[in-house]
């Protein structure tokens, strides 16, 4: 009995399953006509839609988690290999291993938020579209077999020969059909529109969760990476000042000298025929275009007053107006007698001290010439130069003898040079090898740049 049972179950469906088959053809082929739904087929249609969207982000995000996951571990690698190479003794080593392990750390959370309050709500969100599926497949089989059992009534209601028996049964199946199909139909009727209404709020909240994570993330990295900054800022400072305190030589700080390269003293363009470089180039200055010009009618002044002390330039002899170019000073073991001695005047437009001629240079602007460097300096000695009028010598950093500020641009010639943008603000430090002083020229660090070499003396003024 049982065997038997089965057998007819099977054989039921096989004939239900024929009969929806052949139902379809007759409907793709225009034999019978389909019953329409139009409401129902936009419901499908929403659906759909839906549920390729919840399946598309499904699929970025699982990829973004994984991009996370590899971030993670990209960054472990990243931050270790830094650890290694940031030598122990440098400034901030185990804070750059803390942050490190912090970025890890970061990372990490990010990678579990991203799965347990992102993906897995938009997983549960997406399985209920099978299961929606389901139904609307079985939906459309009902429909199928309401539309045959319509048709086989109304076959049999226009049948020429009248079998009322056949008739009545057909229309029981119909009517058992129809009841069938309403049940899924009227279910889905209100599923589908809620399950399409519920995207909204679902995706409101999925997406504040993923941009509330990622907004403490970034945040959080910011802060580290900013700790990181300060760390490498703070080296650089110290390597710096490692730096500007390599080139000071500390068995001879600065003292009182005698005479200064950047000192401006005589600022007349009688003074300045050509402009001559530390190399030996010369151009004809044009006085009324260069800042010499205007430098010198500021400074006529001082220039009348420094003639009236040294007994007038028309005294003197050699060079332009009765000055010679001037020389740096031979210092001797006695620095003290030099530079306490009284000096006084020699009647010829120069200010001698124990005889040596002191004469300040010209130096009133960039049309100045740069006086040649003393060549006859005895070997081992080394120049002394006072530190200019104005200058302060407080709170400087190790190596560095005055700051002074660029008045005048200037454009280096050399790779050794400074190039000047006015306002500059210049560290003077002394040159490693004395032997390569070059008068009206000083040695200094660059302050916006770190960059160190040479520059020109009356090109700027002591701060």
């Amino acid at each position: 009995m049982a065997s038997e049972s089965k057998g007819l179950v099977f054989a039921t469906a096989v004939k239900k399953h024929a009969g929806r088959a052949k139902e379809k053809i007759l409907q793709k082929v225009g034999k019978v006509d389909r019953t329409a739904d139009e409401i129902f087929d936009d419901h499908v249609q929403n659906f759909n839609k839906q549920q390729n969207a919840a399946n598309k982000l499904q699929k970025e995000l699982n990829n973004y988690i994984r991009c996370v996951k590899a971030m993670q571990a990209a960054s472990k690698t990243l931050y270790e290999c830094m650890s290694e190479v940031y030598e122990p003794d440098w400034t901030g080593h185990d804070l750059l291993t803390v942050q490190s392990q912090n970025i890890e750390m970061l990372w990490q959370d990010l990678g579990h938020k991203m799965t347990d309050q992102v993906l897995i709500p938009l997983n549960t969100y997406q399985g209920q579209f099978p299961e929606m599926r389901k139904k609307i497949e079985k939906r459309g089989r009902k429909l199928v077999d309401y539309d045959g059992q319509r048709h086989s009534f109304q076959a049999l209601q226009s049948s020429k020969k009248r079998e009322e028996v056949k008739i009545g049964r057909a229309k029981e199946q119909l009517e058992e059909a129809k009841r069938t199909f309403a049940v899924f139909n009227a279910e889905l009727n209100e599923e589908l529109p809620s399950l399409y209404d519920s995207r909204l709020p679902f995706f409101i909240t999925n997406l504040q969760t993923l941009f509330s994570a990622e907004q403490v993330f970034h945040s959080e990295l910011s802060k580290v990476h900013g700790e990181l900054e300060s760390i490498i800022d703070k080296l650089a400072k110290e390597s710096s000042g490692r730096t500007s305190s390599s080139h000071y030589r500390r068995s001879s700080p600065p003292t009182q000298m005698l005479s200064s390269p950047g000192s401006n003293s005589l600022n007349s363009p009688e003074n300045v025929g050509s402009r001559s470089s530390r190399h030996g180039r010369t151009e004809q200055d044009d006085e009324n275009n260069s800042p010499f010009h205007d430098h010198h009618h500021n400074n006529q002044n001082d220039h009348d007053n420094y003639s009236k002390q040294s007994g007038g330039i028309a005294g003197g002899t050699g060079g332009i107006g009765g000055l010679k170019d001037y020389e740096p000073v031979e210092v001797g073991a006695q620095v003290g007698e030099i530079t306490t001695t009284t000096p006084t005047n020699n009647g010829a437009g120069a200010v001698t001290t124990n005889g040596v001629n002191k004469s300040p240079p010209s130096s009133g602007g960039p049309g100045a010439t740069a006086p040649a460097r003393n060549t006859n300096q005895r070997p081992g000695v080394e120049e002394l130069y006072d530190i200019p009028i104005g200058a302060t010598t407080d709170n400087l950093p190790p190596g560095v003898l005055y700051r002074v500020r660029a008045t005048y641009k200037y454009q280096a010639e050399d790779e050794d040079e400074l190039s000047l943008e006015v306002g500059d603000t210049v560290q003077v430090i002394e040159y490693e090898d004395p032997e390569e002083q070059e008068e009206g020229w000083l040695m200094g660090i660059k302050e916006a740049t770190g960059r160190q070499g040479l520059f020109p003396a009356n090109f700027t003024r002591p701060i």
